[in-house]
């Protein structure tokens, strides 16, 4: 019925009804939406809050999906993936991205245009939105460092423009993580540079990166924040719990601070798995170990 209703008020947008999330999670794991939108431009988006505002039906929102964990039961209401919204345009030292981009993609766009200063994101899969949303960050690079502004749509349907120092960035943190507003497009200001070193030091980032992580199995990336003065993984390893397999989830034999999915894992085999994790470090060395990926959605009915 909801399904019907959203194809009646959007005839040009892409709605799919019963859509299992396990075939847009980087995982492979997750449930079903009830219908999954994705809009094509900031009029679409801000439709889409008006109505399900009127209408009352909650509206999960999406980007690339690469960190976050979407449990069995899936998602009730209207599900919103954004990566159909992923215009990139550069304006001298400016690269301004929609919010559906592919951080790495962006990274790519700089490098083409001879601007420096998203090298460190070459490896990141997840949309600019999720980045700006969770001030990703990678081989001491952190997006806070590299914002000029980001437009977003509250929940209300007001569109509203933040300079960097309003969003309030800090480690895996924005103020957006407090205001559940939603990215619609974000500005880099950037250097210029020399094509040659750019690329270089994206080729030798992108080299650690696949020498280092798991990139031969589906994942959400690196699960845990770095607890301060500690390496998660390291942690991890010194504990035994390296390689430890969980239903079809298993902690990677490559880089601990992962969980890789070896063997069709559930999203309950990832969440009861990082608890477990999070229960051995804090009783081996007291240290609290908080998620980095985020973890929505429902229990599957008739699960613990």
């Amino acid at each position: 019925m909801l399904g019907k209703e959203i194809k009646q008020q959007f005839p040009e947008m892409i709605v799919k009804e019963n859509e299992k999330l396990s075939h847009y999670t980087y995982t492979k794991t997750g449930g079903p939406a009830d219908v999954l939108v994705f809009p094509k431009s900031k009029d679409e988006v801000a439709a889409v809050v008006s109505w399900v505002n009127e209408k009352q039906v909650p509206l999960t929102v999406l980007g690339n999906s690469s960190n976050v964990i979407i449990k069995d039961g899936g998602v009730r209401g209207i599900v919103m993936i954004l990566t159909e919204m992923d215009h990139m345009e550069v304006k001298r030292h400016r690269l301004t991205v929609q919010s559906g981009a592919r951080l790495i993609d962006a990274s790519r766009m700089a490098l083409a245009e001879r601007l420096s200063g998203l090298e460190f994101a070459c490896g990141i899969p997840g949309s600019v939105g999720g980045a700006v949303y969770m001030n990703a960050g990678a081989y001491d690079g952190e997006v806070e460092e590299v914002i000029e502004s980001v437009v977003v749509i509250t929940r209300e349907g007001k569109i509203k423009t933040y300079s960097k120092d309003e969003l309030e960035f800090s480690y895996r943190h924005s103020k957006l993580q407090e205001t559940n507003e939603i990215v619609l497009e974000v500005v880099f200001d950037l250097e210029k540079g020399k094509h040659e070193a750019i690329k270089a030091r994206m080729d030798e980032l992108t080299s650690l990166r696949e020498s280092k992580q798991p990139l031969e199995y589906p994942s959400c990336g690196s699960v845990f924040k770095r607890p301060t003065g500690y390496f998660t993984g390291k942690l991890i390893q010194e504990a035994g719990l390296q390689g430890l397999t969980w239903g079809g989830a298993q902690v990677s034999m490559k880089h601990a601070g992962f969980i890789v999915n070896i063997n069709q894992a559930t999203a309950t085999d990832y969440i009861e798995l990082i608890a477990h994790i999070k229960k051995v470090i804090m009783e081996h060395y007291g240290v609290p170990l908080e998620t980095e990926v985020r973890i929505i959605g429902e229990d599957k009915v008739g699960s613990v």
